[in-house]
């Protein structure tokens, strides 16, 4: 019996297997590398040491960039039904008077609300829903990873496997029986307290802010008194944070420090200013609990084929909604990666580029997140005046809302994979678009309306607003690559206009959807294809783009 049938016939199983990937963790990290994985055709089996879905809220709040993510999985539409777009932030002081507003747009670049809220324990049911639905994933709930290495024993550590390229074993204990899986690769998304993180031998950088808040859940039919945003309350003795979830579901987060767990009556007067709470009336508090929110990052996030992704190997304070966010596009950065390796014999220094790229993108957001956390904290009386001050002068400079929203994801780094030292940004062009992610309009396929990404499928992709030169169409066809004329897309020339302002006359998209190069204006071919082709080179033949293609609209036009 193979590791990807189904689980109800387990007592079959063998004790000892092989699979490609093994992901350690079925929260929304773990499941959606899994679902991206499996749309690449690689085997997943995903252990979790739970036997269901964790029933209480965590995480609330998405980005555009992170439903375009959910959308590459497959499971767009199904969280479309469980979102809630939010207006944005709103900085009060303590006197909850707006310091400064951050509006959201209802469509960003990627397609989708620039906010999203939602119920964590929803979000994970859809995916693990999906999951179920792929062959390609087995997942072992109540399975408690114990060991990651290649020696006998149980225990942590370092082996061959994780160092090189040799396989990596994985000991894990169901029902009180020991089993083992020997993985090519292992993706440690098993959270803050992971055993993956010690498996690579890593440790945490301290990024310098840990304080304890009280986090409230609330579902009430009550009236609360809201903006359809993010409520950050900047005071340093009763900092706050509030946001509207759900239809009837709310959540508040206060620091208090010195008291203890609130009951009833301290949470009606913390809520007072939102709701007036008569004796009696309906509000049920879903979850109270005490979280320490820290900023520390991994200071390694791989060893070999053994990763970290999500909160194993990065945690932020809340205050910008990143949190999971972060995850997300380590899955939606790794997975391909892994997957050109592992199944087309990519050169395995393409897998180097995860951590270069995604540590400094995590690194950021933390930053940023802490720099929110001592603009709701960091003094009052002329501290707060001046503060103010600034806040208010600095919103009404044109562009800078939305150049705060856009610096959520800046652009990657020059590397292997981002071409951007290769570029004259003067001459030449082309460099503003290389390390960004290239939109998502809706446009137009034999009569249909569709996303960009449904169109371009799931590897690279070349868009040209130009005849393509030879030399593009070998390079397209050594990838794989679908390329595609944006003059005539129906996307009301988003698309061409994105070329001009960079000017290129065509880009190449890496799966992820990141620019990795660009055929400059005037130019026949990309700047530095000798740059990044031989961590690209497959020893095997890539899958066909056109099928891929096919199958999405297919899927996009039955749904």
């Amino acid at each position: 019996m193979t590791v990807d049938q189904a689980a109800g016939a387990r007592d079959t199983a063998p004790r000892s297997a092989h699979i490609p990937v093994v992901i350690v963790g079925a929260g929304p990290v773990g499941v959606t590398a899994a679902l991206l994985l499996a749309r690449r055709g690689v085997r997943t089996v995903v252990l979790e040491r739970h036997h269901d879905v964790y029933p209480l809220p965590r995480a609330v709040a998405a980005d555009d960039e992170v439903r375009r993510i959910l959308q590459a999985a497959g499971v767009g539409k199904e969280f479309a039904a469980i979102a809630r777009p939010a207006r944005g932030l709103r900085l009060l002081d303590a006197r909850h008077r707006v310091m400064a507003e951050f509006p959201r747009a209802a469509q960003g670049a990627h397609g989708f609300p620039q906010t999203s809220m939602f119920d964590q324990p929803e979000l994970e049911r859809l995916l693990r829903d999906a999951l179920a639905r792929r062959p390609e994933c087995d997942l072992r709930a109540g399975a408690e990873v114990v060991g990651i290495g290649t020696g006998t024993g149980t225990g942590v550590g370092v082996g061959t496997g994780q160092d090189g390229n040799g396989p990596v074993r994985v000991t894990f204990r169901r029902d009180g029986v020991e089993e083992h899986l020997w993985a090519d690769a292992v993706l440690g998304c098993d959270g803050a307290g992971s055993l993956t993180r010690d498996a690579v031998g890593a440790g945490w950088q301290d990024l310098r802010f840990e304080e304890r808040w009280t986090v409230v859940d609330v579902r009430t039919s009550v009236p609360v008194r809201c903006w359809e945003g993010v409520d950050q309350i900047c005071d340093p003795d009763r900092p706050a944070t509030f946001m509207r979830i759900g239809e009837d579901r709310y959540r508040w987060e206060f620091r208090l420090p010195d008291e203890p767990e609130p009951d009833h009556e301290r949470l009606r007067e913390l809520i007072a200013p939102w709701a007036d709470l008569p004796y009696g009336a309906d509000f049920e508090v879903v979850r109270q609990s005490r979280y320490t929110f820290r900023a520390r990052i991994a200071d390694r996030w791989r060893r070999g084929r053994v990763f970290l992704l999500g909160d194993a190997a990065h945690l932020t304070p809340p205050f910008i909604g990143q949190g999971l966010g972060a995850g997300m596009r380590d899955a939606h950065n790794l997975t391909w990666k892994l997957a050109r390796v592992l199944q087309q014999g990519a050169d395995e220094r393409l897998l180097e580029t995860y951590e270069s790229e995604r540590r400094p993108h995590a690194r950021h957001a933390i930053r940023l997140a802490v720099a929110m956390g001592w603009a709701m904290t960091g003094g009052q009386d002329g501290a707060a005046a001046l503060r103010r001050g600034i806040l208010g002068a600095a919103v009404r400079i044109p562009g800078l809302t939305a150049a705060a929203a856009r610096d959520l994801s800046p652009v990657l780094a020059a590397g292997p994979l981002v071409r951007r030292r290769a570029l004259r940004p003067t001459r030449r062009g082309g460099r503003g678009l290389v390390g960004g992610i290239c939109p998502q309009p809706w446009v137009a396929v034999d009569g249909r309306r569709v996303r960009l990404d449904e169109l371009l499928g799931d590897s690279f992709a070349v868009l040209t607003a130009a005849p393509p030169s030879s030399s593009l169409r070998a390079v397209a066809d050594g990838l794989g690559a679908r390329t595609v004329p944006v003059a005539g897309l129906g996307d009301d020339g988003r698309l061409a206009a994105w070329l001009r302002e960079g000017r290129a006359d065509a880009v190449l998209l890496r799966p992820d959807r990141v620019v990795m190069d660009v055929v400059p204006s005037g130019a026949d071919d990309f700047t530095d294809t000798a740059g990044w082709a031989s961590l690209l080179h497959s020893t095997r033949k890539p899958l066909p783009a056109q099928r891929t293609i096919e199958t999405s609209l297919l899927r996009s036009a039955t749904r």
